[in-house]
């Protein structure tokens, strides 16, 4: 079988991407598939990977791609592949781009398709999908910003204001610390969490580097944990994995260059609440008309609330990552996750 695996992007999920990219390369069964490896550049253009894919090792952050052979046309390239693996993080790959691109192509590929992609990609629609479907979600505003104009987005009110009457809306709905996020954006990035009102004004523009929309949201006390989800119609969920980060938050730093970062496979928790969880989590997968793998994200508060915080429909795949750490622990290697990934796009 021809297995074309993507990896790298338009998308400042570039360097994450290249780690998964070339983990999933190197765990792909050699003798089952013939693996076309191919790199997109952060600006957008498409590369053969011409080294040897038995000698391929898995890179890390800020690691160089080198060896590679600049593609004329992709859709000839493409063309005889039987199943693509899109190992893309962030904008232009998780957010149903590529996936719209390989569907118009008529290629079979790995993971969700292009609706769920974009609507999971999509922290605010993602969040009003889920609320309306009777998902537990943090409290939160949308704002979006045009030009140096904001409007502040809140139960379905758009309202024009400056940054003043964002700031006096936050202080007035929520307390310290709150959380502003990219909405467009993942492992972290163009999320920071608000201490001191002295930092808001900064670190809200520092999240709109990442995009037009950002969300703010209500700090949520309580144990982050995280749930895999694989499968099209019949679901299997794993253990829950626990994060116990040493940081202020579980940021970029913290879940790629800190090494004291712990994860607790399986979480220490009761039964019943690990069950909530799991149902929760197959809940707003179907809601999101997710297919073959997601990673849901949640907090579970001090009094078992369970409060879903995100989605992501193409989590990392690196060896340490914690999807395929989670369905290892359920009794399924990383080679064999592969192996069902493309026999579920099949």
């Amino acid at each position: 079988m021809k297995v074309a695996v993507i990896f790298g992007g338009k998308s400042n999920e570039h360097q994450v991407s290249i780690v998964s990219g070339t983990s999933v390369i190197s765990h792909l069964d050699k003798n089952k598939y013939t693996i076309y490896p191919i790199y997109i550049s952060e600006d957008g253009e498409f590369y053969e990977y011409t080294k040897d894919v038995k000698k391929v090792k898995i890179l890390t952050i800020n690691d160089k791609i080198e060896e590679i052979k600049k593609i004329d046309n992709i859709v000839d390239y493409l063309k005889d592949i039987d199943v693509v693996f899109p190992v893309l993080h962030g904008q232009n790959g998780e957010d149903g781009t590529i996936q719209g691109f390989l569907s118009l192509l008529g290629k079979r590929y790995v993971g969700c398709h292009t609706l769920a992609s974009s609507i999971c990609m999509d922290k605010e629609y993602t969040k009003m999908l889920l609320k309306a479907n009777g998902i537990n979600v943090a409290k939160g505003v949308c704002v979006k910003k045009y030009k140096n104009q904001y409007t502040l987005v809140n139960n379905g009110d758009y309202k024009k204001v400056n940054k003043e009457e964002i700031l006096e809306f936050v202080k007035k709905e929520y307390e310290l610390p709150i959380f502003i996020k990219a909405v467009n954006s993942g492992s972290s990035v163009g999320v920071n969490k608000v201490n001191n009102y002295d930092d808001f004004y900064n670190y809200l523009e520092d999240s709109f580097k990442y995009d037009t929309k950002v969300l703010i949201e209500e700090g949520i006390k309580g144990r982050e944990v995280e749930c895999a989800v694989l499968g099209n119609n019949d679901l299997i969920t794993s253990a829950l994995g626990e994060v116990l980060a040493n940081d202020n938050f579980y940021s970029f730093d913290s879940k790629y260059n800190n090494s004291v970062v712990n994860t607790v496979i399986p979480a220490n928790i009761d039964e019943d609440i690990i069950k909530s969880v799991q149902e929760v989590a197959k809940k707003a997968y179907q809601v999101c008309n997710c297919e073959g793998l997601s990673r849901v994200d949640f907090f579970i508060q001090n009094d078992n609330k369970i409060i879903l915080n995100e989605i992501n429909t193409l989590p990392g795949f690196t060896e340490i990552s914690m999807y395929p750490k989670l369905m290892e622990n359920a009794g399924i290697s990383y080679s064999e996750l592969l192996d069902k990934l493309i026999e579920l796009a099949r």
